[in-house]
């Protein structure tokens, strides 16, 4: 619980903690939020955490939290911190467990009225087609140098190897590929766990989502995404798998043994970190560059698989063409303005969404004028948003926005208030088709588990972060 936190109201939608309220901290700590949200914040940590990151050497300006903020391991979920660079910290609690978790979506030339007779097929061949669980294989299965490749090239062995489509690279935040990734800071172990993953959605609020355009809020950007009313798209939600998760629990592990060396002393030891040029900082900044180009790919595969399966069901001359592929657990070295002038820091992103305004030099030039597409998703029985960067995220967010809806409960506490079956059954009822691999954990995702996706977006766009396009209603939900 937050106690003794009161945040300072700055306006209709943002809060703020001064660097007064402890003497550890060294920058304030902000938070995008309406007043009821506010309290509904309160009911965790994750105050307390946000406040714990402005304490990270190095940091600079504000630690930035977003309306889906909830209580995470160090960093709350939907937190924004930035580092000085090279020699602030870089905290892998800041990006978390699973490294560059993302939503890809791709847009298709099916409309709803002609979708409607296929989706219990959909369902079938899409829960066959993308392995979902804990542990669970997929069909690729990569020797020692393929995994090389994966982890240094990313979406470019993708693209050798036959999984691409035209379009798909220029489309994903980076092109699917971080240069400084080295697949020798990549443990034995996490290589192991991933060498059969490549291809597979894992488990908890991971998912392939088939929606269909249900309003459109912004007409010419819209136009300009390729979207319209009544058009069929999917998402696709997922990581790094078990690679990631090992590769944060080894540096982790490492950095708390390194602390005293460093002389760092922290409120919080999840909030374990290193000076980023140190031997530490700069081997998991490599290592978990590598996690994110595995992620990448893992993420073309489930999309070349879908691929396949819906030329089956809607003719060979049906196209799924990538609109965006945005990643929310990551860590970058960006350019941002700090006291008056530019300069490189390390933005640390965890579970939140990169939102470049319009003109960004690293928006693909077709999105420039536009701010990159983000998007946002909700809940499996509610509603997900497609989102342009605002022209103010850079001033006020460090380039970020929210990364979706949020938890509002844990999933113990979600299993307790409903079963897996019955959720199930009341999702069909609304016309939602869902396929899980496990029905006796669905409950741990219940929309009621959430926060209003509506009203995290809504807050969202009224500070300026990111601006709505279009909403999307769910038809067919695989989970893990």
């Amino acid at each position: 619980m937050n106690k003794g936190i009161v945040p300072k109201q700055c306006s209709e939608v943002l809060w703020e903690i001064p660097t007064d309220f402890r003497s550890d901290m060294r920058v304030p700590a902000r938070i995008f939020a309406t007043a009821e949200m506010m309290q509904d914040i309160k009911s965790d940590r994750s105050i307390e955490q946000l406040v714990n990151v402005t304490t990270l050497p190095g940091i600079r300006k504000m630690a930035v939290a977003m309306p889906d903020i909830h209580e995470g391991y160090g960093f709350p979920i939907g937190a924004v911190a930035v580092t000085k660079w090279p020699d602030g910290a870089i905290s892998p609690g800041g990006i978390g467990y699973d490294i560059n978790c993302g939503v890809r979506m791709l847009k298709s030339d099916v409309a709803l009225d002609d979708a409607k007779p296929y989706l219990d097929m959909l369902a079938s061949e899409l829960s066959r087609a993308v392995p979902s669980g804990t542990g669970r294989g997929g069909r690729i299965a990569l020797d020692t140098a393929s995994m090389d490749k994966v982890l240094s090239e990313g979406m470019d062995w993708a693209v050798l190897e036959g999984y691409c489509e035209h379009g798909d690279q220029e489309n994903i935040e980076s092109r699917g590929k971080l240069e400084n990734a080295r697949p020798d800071a990549v443990s034995q172990h996490a290589r192991k766990r991933g060498v059969d993953q490549l291809g597979t959605m894992g488990s908890g609020n991971h998912f392939v989502e088939v929606d269909y355009v249900d309003r459109i809020f912004d007409a010419d950007i819209a136009r300009s995404f390729g979207l319209y009313e009544g058009q069929i798209v999917v998402l696709i939600h997922c990581g790094s798998r078990g690679l990631g998760h090992q590769v944060a629990t080894d540096y982790i592990r490492i950095m708390l043994a390194n602390l005293p060396k460093h002389a760092i002393i922290l409120p919080d030891r999840e909030l374990a970190c290193a000076p980023f040029s140190s031997s530490e900082g700069r081997e998991y900044f490599d290592g978990m560059a590598a996690a994110a180009n595995f992620a990448w790919v893992n993420r073309q595969i489930i999309a070349w698989e879908i691929r396949n399966e819906w030329v089956k069901i809607f003719g060979k001359d049906a196209r799924l063409t990538t609109l965006y592929d945005v990643a929310h657990n990551i860590a970058k070295i960006e350019e941002h303005e700090i006291d008056g002038g530019k300069q490189q820091v390390i933005v640390h992103r965890k579970g939140a969404t990169r939102a470049f305004g319009p003109g960004h030099p690293e928006i693909v030039e077709h999105y420039r004028a536009t701010g990159q597409p983000v998007m946002i998703p909700g809940s499996m029985g509610t509603a997900s948003y497609v989102m342009a960067g605002g022209s103010k995220s850079m001033a006020e967010s460090f380039g970020s926005c929210c990364h979706g809806a949020g938890r509002t409960m844990s999933r113990h506490a979600a299993k307790k208030e409903i079963g897996g079956r019955e959720l199930l059954a009341n999702l069909r009822y609304q016309g939602i088709i869902v396929k899980a691999g496990k029905v006796s954990d669905l409950s741990e995702e219940a929309p009621f588990a959430y926060k209003d996706v509506h009203n995290v977006v809504d807050v969202v766009e009224r500070a300026g972060l990111a601006n709505k396009v279009a909403s999307l209603k769910p038809l067919v939900v695989v989970k893990g």
